[in-house]
């Protein structure tokens, strides 16, 4: 909890890419100003300045922390003004106390600052371990952006190679993204291309990125070229294109490798960084990423709140009596959902995770069920782990005795 006794005016800013809507009040509710402002450091420091002379001891207070509100916070900061965030879970709370439908920068701005004024226990301290997530937020959405590019450009490379020859994009396929396949691709984008190549120079051009399948895979390739003696049409504008995505795709596999890199340093920086790498299943990107949108866990009163925010707890459908049941919710921070999902599956290799699992595929749900509700009882755990600061600890379970 932040304290707010020796604050003179809390300041809420309702952050925006080209001005915030900032609305200050005084402890006794007090309006101090109330209008948009220009998000440029001049016009901010010019604000902070007039507060400070005239009340005294500023509070500012943003709803985004990160990306949009980093300026306001680090002039806020260099003025000697105290700074502090709302979560926006938290503030869509709050605003329900308000009266009115309506939303507005004005109001929103009103509810910042008015929180900050009364609840201050709602209020989030920023320091730089904020600071570290700020960064870590920034990475991993372009992080993000990438493996969504090298989804695309891997999902092209397979159309194209199935197009123009099955076979060998059935032996190619579960390795398209390889080092050594991807620069046998980007040498020779076609198959006459590749047989012209012959078995000695492909083993001498793949040894050196896949020693130990190099000769295994080379044989292989050269079976699915003799699967198929005829040229499909389409198969020489593919030589062109298929070189060209090859190597797309190596920059941006590249690019990512040196980006979990940096990810993995931020992390490791973190307080936090030991309490949710104890978890089996939670690795660098993973754990990341519940960093980001978890934090501390302190912004969710229970492990049911993280789970519904997570999209985690199944969603209730009752219907007289016609209807009745539980689905998975559509709903809930979908980034964080597929994290715990991940997680969930990179867990199925823990004992007591595999014991879980297993318990429920054999009450009859399929794959994605039972990775779901393991996901859920990981968000269990892991909320108490953060509450209590606590690292990982398996409990004994029993095997699921089988069925007769």
């Amino acid at each position: 909890m932040i304290d707010t006794g020796d604050i003179d005016v809390f300041l809420g800013l309702d952050v925006g890419k080209g001005e915030h809507h900032a609305t200050a009040l005084t402890p006794a509710g007090q309006k101090a100003f109330d209008k948009r402002l220009p998000n440029t450091e001049p016009k901010l420091r010019e604000l902070f300045a007039k507060l400070k002379a005239k009340h005294g001891t500023v509070l500012v207070v943003v709803d985004q922390p990160a990306s949009i509100g980093a300026l306001p916070l680090a002039v806020a900061r260099d003025m000697g003004c105290p700074v502090a965030s709302l979560p926006g879970l938290t503030m869509r709370r709050i605003s329900d106390l308000y009266p009115g439908e309506a939303k507005t920068d004005a109001k929103d701005a009103f509810i910042i600052a008015d929180a900050a004024r009364a609840m201050p226990h709602t209020l989030r301290a920023i320091d730089r371990e904020d600071e570290t997530i700020a960064e870590l937020e920034m990475i991993v959405g372009f992080d993000d952006d990438l493996a969504g590019e090298a989804t695309r450009i891997a999902n092209r490379l397979h159309g194209l190679l199935t197009q123009i020859h099955p076979s060998l994009e059935r032996v190619l396929a579960l390795r398209l993204q390889h080092p050594a396949v991807l620069a046998l691709l980007e040498r020779f984008g076609s198959p006459a291309q590749i047989r012209k190549a012959g078995r000695r120079c492909l083993v001498t051009l793949l040894r050196p990125k896949a020693p130990r399948m190099a000769e295994r895979l080379v044989e292989e390739i050269f079976a699915a070229l003799d699967e198929q003696t005829v040229t499909v049409s389409g198969t020489e504008a593919a030589t062109l294109i298929v070189p060209s995505l090859a190597g797309s795709l190596t920059a941006v596999l590249d690019q990512r490798k040196l980006l979990a890199g940096r990810i993995e340093e931020l992390l490791e920086a973190h307080p936090l960084s030991q309490v949710l790498r104890s978890m089996p299943g939670i690795g660098v990107r993973t754990g990341a990423r519940i960093l980001i949108e978890v934090g501390d866990g302190s912004t969710f009163p229970t492990a049911g709140h993280l789970a519904a925010y997570a999209g985690l707890a199944p969603a209730t459908r009752s219907s007289g009596s016609s209807i009745r049941g539980e689905l998975p919710s559509r709903r809930g921070n979908k980034q964080l959902k597929r994290a715990f999902f991940l997680s969930a599956f990179a867990a199925l290799g823990d004992p007591a995770s595999r014991i879980y699992y297993d318990k429920k595929i054999a009450q009859g749900k399929h794959h994605t069920q039972a990775l779901l509700c393991l996901a859920r009882r990981r968000a269990d755990v892991l909320f108490a782990m953060l509450r209590d600061g606590t690292f990982y600890e398996p409990q004994p379970v029993r095997a699921v005795a089988p069925q007769t």
